[in-house]
């Protein structure tokens, strides 16, 4: 089964949406502090797409994708009624700016330095004293498959998908985000204990600095002591619940939706014709290389378009940005029919099941004890796609680089007399109520989500409720596959 999820994330580099859609504009603005400001106006446009019947451009939406850190950054986190009280924060990143993955035959590397320097554009407050923290990490606990992966990217010339210092920084911006956001709520006091904060991550270096930069971000000059960083070997995160025939199935029959689209479209076998004439390759080498990975690279860090040597020693022919848009066209139209063909939102259901499952776990844990606690696990986009998909958030925007989403969960204070005999009396109701909040790179998308979307009623408390949550996963989302339960789902013989 591993190896079919490894086949999908060579898919979905290839042929699914790889860039999200509305580039940011605002400028960034550091505050006195050396932050950096949180802007608080509300934008459905940042994570959901324009109305389908809308032709966004290509390119424009190329640059939300790198997400370049140069922008006021908006965080919705750590916002509810002032008297509630933030019990559990679990986020789920994707890692930062990489290095690409794949090359495009008879073409100059892209000519980017990985290591990191505070006298290097984009840099952060923080990055410096980060650089100092990460040489102290021999004092943290590794689990052994980790151990050994450098703690901060370092070649001069990058390696084949190595994070970037626009990565760190990136993931440095979004920790920093929270700390903010959670630091008037008194959520995580300084003496914290290594039960409250858990780190996990695949063994990628990409992910597992993000990982990092993300946590010192959050807690600057955390204890290295109390720290332990633990590895997922499934890009699914599903720990000891990755075994599930059925996800395999949706997944091949998505795999031949897509194919079956992608050989359909005229205009882009032109296209990759075109550029394989220009580069002097087959066509089908063109295509295996998946050009789309290197030219966003280009794009992201501002560096032109690749170009080859004209045999006869003329001007050099190079790549276009028309033929960039046509594949990115194609992209958008493969993420419209996978909407509608429904195959993927099955796949994710099963795929994320484990995850979600854990999440509520932790939750549930949480209100038991009564202790405050942190998680962040560190992942790529075929985690935090699936997730979205899982969730119910089809219309969001494809995981940009450095994406999050984060699990938010809050208790009310303790219900007035009037209360309690609104709700029977009982003893229980005299507790305050636990709720839980939803959000996609700093917008509230809770009440997007299946299991709190509005029905109407009067006076509905503020926030979704944790029973919610806790029935979707355990029993609703199995619906989309006819299912009760994971097992079910998984198992269950064709009629």
């Amino acid at each position: 089964m591993a190896s079919a999820v490894d086949a999908y994330l060579l898919l979905f580099l290839i042929g699914v949406n790889l860039i999200p859609l509305t580039p940011l504009e605002e400028e960034q603005q550091v505050p006195p502090d050396g932050g950096f400001q949180v802007s608080l106006i509300k934008s459905r446009k940042r994570v959901f797409p324009a109305p389908h019947d809308l032709k966004p451009d290509p390119v424009s939406e190329a640059y939300g994708y790198c997400n370049t850190p140069n922008h006021t950054e908006q965080a919705w986190e750590g916002h509810s009624p002032a008297d509630y009280k933030l019990l559990s924060v679990q986020v789920m990143i994707r890692h930062g700016d990489r290095y690409p993955l794949y090359f495009i035959p008879k073409t100059k590397r892209p000519a980017i330095n990985c290591t990191l320097s505070t006298s290097k554009s984009p840099s952060h407050p923080l990055l410096k004293t980060f650089i100092g923290h990460m040489r102290q990490g021999g004092r943290g606990h590794w689990d052994s498959t980790l151990s050994s992966i450098p703690r901060v990217p370092n070649h001069s010339a990058c390696e084949t998908g190595e994070l970037t210092q626009t990565g760190v920084v990136q993931h440095l911006r979004n920790g920093q985000l929270l700390h903010h956001a959670y630091k008037r709520r008194s959520f995580l006091s300084s003496d914290w204990s290594p039960r409250q904060v858990w780190v996990e991550t695949t063994s990628k270096a990409r992910t597992l600095q993000s990982g990092l930069a993300f946590l010192y971000g959050f807690l600057p000059q955390f204890d290295w002591s109390k720290l332990t960083v633990r590895h997922q070997w499934s890009t699914l995160f599903c720990g000891s619940e990755c075994d599930c025939p059925a996800r395999g199935k949706y997944l091949e029959e998505e795999q031949k939706r897509q194919y079956r689209l992608r050989v359909s479209d005229a205009e882009l076998e032109k296209t990759y014709a075109q550029m394989a004439k220009t580069l002097g390759v087959p066509t089908r080498q063109l295509r295996a290389a998946n050009p789309v990975d290197s030219l966003l690279c280009h794009l992201c860090h501002n560096i032109s378009f690749p170009c080859v040597a004209a045999g006869d020693g003329g001007p050099k022919d190079c790549l276009k940005t028309d033929q960039f848009a046509v594949i990115r066209r194609q992209q958008l139209d493969d993420e419209a029919d996978r909407r509608k063909a429904g195959l993927y939102r099955k796949y994710a259901v099963l795929a994320m099941h484990p995850y979600l499952n854990q999440t509520a776990n932790r939750m549930e844990r949480v209100a038991r004890d009564g202790e405050a606690a942190f998680s962040v696990s560190s992942a790529h986009d075929v985690t935090v796609a699936p997730l979205l998909s899982a969730l119910g958030l089809e219309e969001a925007r494809f995981p940009r680089f450095a994406a999050r989403i984060v699990f938010e969960m809050w208790k009310s204070p303790p219900a007035t007399q009037k209360q309690v005999r609104k709700r029977g009396g009982n003893a229980k109701a005299k507790d305050g109520q636990l709720f839980v909040r939803v959000l996609y790179d700093g917008e509230d998308v809770t009440f997007h989500t299946p299991f709190c979307r509005p029905r109407g009623r009067q006076n509905a408390p503020p926030l979704c409720p944790l029973n919610n949550f806790l029935s979707f996963v355990r029993r609703d989302m199995f619906s989309v596959v006819n299912a009760t339960s994971y097992k079910e789902a998984c198992y269950r013989r064709p009629a």
